[in-house]
């Protein structure tokens, strides 16, 4: 089945996708939000590839080399065998700091006989809109652009450059390697040297692994998941990417296609808390740093979403010379949604705060900016929470008063105040519980539908949508309460096609959805899995991890017909939903375990 079988490989300063056959078809550089050097998989003709071509029939495997983010190619055609070893740098250096360069290593290994093959070296700059040309120096191939704006990427390579750039056959009798760099190096490469880069970088995800918590259940799916959201940090300001690309569309041939190379409050906040409860307090205390810098004015209010270098414009604009993947139109870098008003954003971040404070109370630096924010937020949640807005599912048509939201601003209440607890500040607590009371009981009165007997989208709504789900979950509401096991009963029996749910069923400014959004089915399977219904929750959930690709890895949505994935990929939502369902499962094995001790 024609699907996204691409691997990530990346250091927290950009990333790179993989195809299973080893060709690159995607990276920009030096940083994730780039413009691209290698963009095949929005245009095939017009992007540009990185392709490995063996002479003759080859078998191809490939995997990641275990608990890293090192991807292996294996080419073998029996007697002929090699293997490239793909990864972007990074290990420690002094005083706490990473190597992280804005460059590949492919490090081509030999393993047995005489293999030969081809490369197709094709970068394509600045997103292939103007002419990109290439020029083999005395110790590199130099490729550069000048026609909209000046360019240059560096190959280098312990293979005949001539031939490399020319696509002649190459004979592979040791190790060898290919470097791509966005800056021309000072002291030159050796074979040695890349192969000290690989043994360095394994070292530095071997450590990280080792410091996630050892389940019992799923734990190599959720150590690749927790991998693949750290490829997803970006080091030097703490944000967190939705995803590595862009325009990869919910729908073939659809308009539903977006740039998530951003950092959206919502999205990063679950993936901290997530990566906190695995143990990694320090991209926290770099995303809470994050935050702190964007809200220098005690009344500012947050943008759903920012630049990973914490820029607040993200002008949204099409590259229109480019096909789209599988000709799905139009390809946009740059976000429109960054002006909209999403209600729920402020919850989402009060309760990362929170756990934050309750999880390393004794490490937190910046306790003083961080009740100054908790403040703030239940401030401006208190002028505008009975306001309409986009929700989470950012609707471009008109504002609505959206449940999710509603809750989220009950949460943003419940949170501060449980922080104002935690700091004996609690001069402000009456006037925050009866907010926070208020809130409740309008969600209550206008969220809920007797009719559908279930909690809805917005209100005034016969519409269900996933979202609501995580009323559960972030505590508004008890798992065995009758409203909420109906509302995941009505869900079921609304959303759900085949094992996997629509977001929502209703028409928005697109038409109607038609594929599946990947972290929702998670959601739900937790929701089965909370209101007691755990054998059907476990059964769903490994058949959706079968949904996955080649190695593991989920993008935004599925299709409900074929099962290929869809939307931009790897996402962040999904992989941390993966690992909050997964957790569950194997803290109740672990449970059980316990129990039976006793017994």
């Amino acid at each position: 089945m024609d699907n996204l079988n691409y691997g990530i490989i990346g250091n927290c300063r950009s990333a790179a996708l993989i195809s299973k056959e080893g060709s690159i078809d995607w990276c920009c550089l030096p940083q994730f939000d780039s413009t691209s050097i290698f963009a095949k998989l929005l245009d095939e003709q017009k992007g540009g590839s990185f392709e490995i071509h063996p002479n003759g029939d080859y078998t191809i495997q490939q995997e990641y080399y275990r608990n890293t983010a090192i991807l292996i190619t294996r080419f073998t055609d029996g007697d002929n065998i090699f293997e490239l070893h793909d990864f972007m740098p990074r290990h420690h250096k002094m005083h706490g700091k990473y190597m992280a360069q804005p460059e590949i290593i492919r490090y081509v290994k030999y393993v047995s006989g005489a293999p030969k093959f081809k490369v197709k070296y094709d970068p394509k700059l600045e997103y292939g809109l103007g002419a990109t040309k290439h020029f083999v120096k005395e110790d590199f191939i130099a490729s550069l652009t000048h026609k909209l704006k000046y360019d240059t990427l560096f190959l280098y390579t312990s293979f005949d450059k001539e031939r490399v750039l020319g696509g002649e056959e190459i004979s592979l009798e040791e190790d060898g390697y290919f470097l791509i760099r966005y800056n021309e190096k000072i002291l030159m490469p050796t074979t040695d040297k890349m192969g000290l880069e690989l043994e360095r970088t394994k070292v530095y995800w071997l450590d990280w692994v080792a410091k996630t918590p050892d389940y019992k259940k799923f734990k190599e799916e959720i150590v690749r998941s927790a991998i693949t959201l750290k490829m997803l940090t970006y080091d030097k300001t703490g944000a967190v990417l939705a995803a590595a690309t862009t325009s990869l569309p919910e729908t073939i041939g659809e308009v539903r296609n977006w740039d998530y190379r951003f950092c959206w409050i919502r999205d990063a906040s679950m993936v901290i808390k997530v990566v906190s409860e695995l143990g990694h307090k320090n991209s926290a205390k770099r995303y809470l740093q994050f935050i702190i810098d964007l809200m220098p004015d005690k009344d500012e209010k947050l943008q759903i979403m920012y630049g990973i270098n914490k820029e607040k414009t993200l002008t949204e604009k099409t590259l229109d010379h480019f096909d789209g993947y599988k000709g799905s139109k139009p390809v946009r870098v740059g976000n429109a949604a960054y002006k909209q008003r999403q209600n729920d954003i402020y919850g989402i971040l009060m309760d990362v705060i929170y756990e934050q404070l309750r999880n390393f109370s004794n490490d937190i630096e910046n306790v003083e900016e961080l009740w100054s924010i908790t403040k703030g937020i239940v401030w401006i949640v208190g002028k505008h929470w009975k306001e309409p807005d986009k929700g989470i599912w950012e609707f471009r048509g008109e504002d609505k008063h959206f449940t999710f939201s509603k809750v989220l601003c009950w949460v943003a209440l419940d949170r501060a105040i449980k922080v104002a607890q935690m700091f004996g500040k609690t001069r402000k607590l009456a006037r925050w519980t009866a907010l926070e009371q208020e809130i409740k009981e309008d969600i209550h009165e206008n969220a809920w539908n007797n009719d559908i007997n279930a909690f809805v989208q917005c209100y005034g709504s016969r519409h269900l949508d996933a979202s609501v789900l995580l009323m559960e979950p972030y505590g508004f509401i008890h798992a065995r309460d009758p409203k909420y096991v109906n509302t995941v009963k009505a869900i079921e029996d609304g959303l759900s096609n085949d094992g996997l749910l629509y977001r929502y069923k209703n028409e928005d400014d697109f038409g109607l959805p038609s594929s599946s959004f990947t972290i929702c089915t998670f959601w739900f399977i937790n929701a089965l899995f909370k209101i007691g219904e755990e054998e059907k929750a476990l059964e769903q959930f490994e058949r959706l991890l079968g949904y996955s690709n080649h190695l593991g890895l989920f993008s935004e949505d599925i299709d409900f017909k074929t099962k290929r994935l869809l939307g931009n990929f790897p996402q962040a939502y999904s992989h941390l939903a993966l690992i909050e369902c997964a957790i569950n499962f194997s803290k109740k094995q672990k449970d059980e375990q316990i129990l039976e001790s006793i017994k």
